[in-house]
């Protein structure tokens, strides 16, 4: 049996001497597992297949449970991806939360597009505020959406308030005169609000402001999800 899915490579892991093991995430089937045969010999002609952040129509061999790639087309050029180490590295941070939020067979479209939209921003713009965008949304598909309204233990709006906490077991921003969970700076909050497309105050978007919600939601990811993510941190690290 063979089909074709459009897919995004977000790993590959070498297998037997010439071959490896990809991990897809595709519109049509959610995240797959696949094998590529004879892809590290110099002359093969599926090598960009396994490449970072690969966008292409995969087609596969299907036996059992198993597929294997037998041809592949490009669909798009993320090249400026692999050139740029920052870029390199916020990119790799948003494949593995990727393959961390998603499961064979389940229903990924979502957080496929999100990740498209990403790497499409990343290449063009600023790679870090487009990874806080693909994390809340990608969170907030698997059931762990940040929550941004009133404190949820005294009900006092969040606007225009300077002291702030945030607590990682609910996801919520609570109100300082509550404090409970880490402290969270204004700045944070609104980072986080304009990635959610809330309304949010200009002059709290400060590249400080992008790092510290990065931070924030590495541990939020590391909590719910149970997974770290390597790429983050030193992407984190770099800024």
């Amino acid at each position: 049996m063979e089909v074709k899915v459009n897919a995004l490579m977000l790993r590959a892991a070498d297998y037997n001497e010439n071959d490896k093991i990809l991990t897809l995430l595709t519109a049509e089937y959610g995240k797959l597992t696949a094998a590529v045969k004879g892809v590290k010999k110099a002359t093969a002609k599926l090598k960009f297949a396994a490449q970072p952040f690969c966008f292409a129509e995969y087609v596969l061999a299907k036996s059992g449970d198993r597929y294997t790639v037998t041809g592949c087309t490009e669909n798009g050029n993320f090249y400026d991806l692999r050139t740029d180490i920052m870029k390199f590295y916020a990119a790799s941070a948003a494949s593995e939360a990727a393959a961390a939020l998603t499961f064979e067979g389940d229903d990924a479209h979502a957080i496929f597009y999100a990740l498209l939209r990403a790497f499409t921003d990343m290449c063009s713009g600023d790679e870090s505020f487009a990874l806080i965008r693909f994390l809340t949304l990608a969170l907030s598909q698997s059931g762990y959406a940040i929550s941004f309204g009133n404190c949820p233990k005294c009900g006092k709006p969040l606007k225009d308030i300077d002291s702030l906490f945030f607590d990682i077991p609910s996801g919520a921003f609570i109100c300082g005169d509550c404090g409970v969970g880490a402290r969270a700076s204004r700045v944070t909050y609104n980072v986080l609000l304009k990635a959610n497309d809330r309304q949010y105050e200009e002059e709290y978007i400060t590249p400080d402001g992008e790092k510290r919600a990065l931070r924030l939601l590495r541990e939020y990811f590391a909590e719910k999800v149970d997974a770290r993510l390597p790429a983050l941190s030193e992407f984190v690290r770099m800024l």
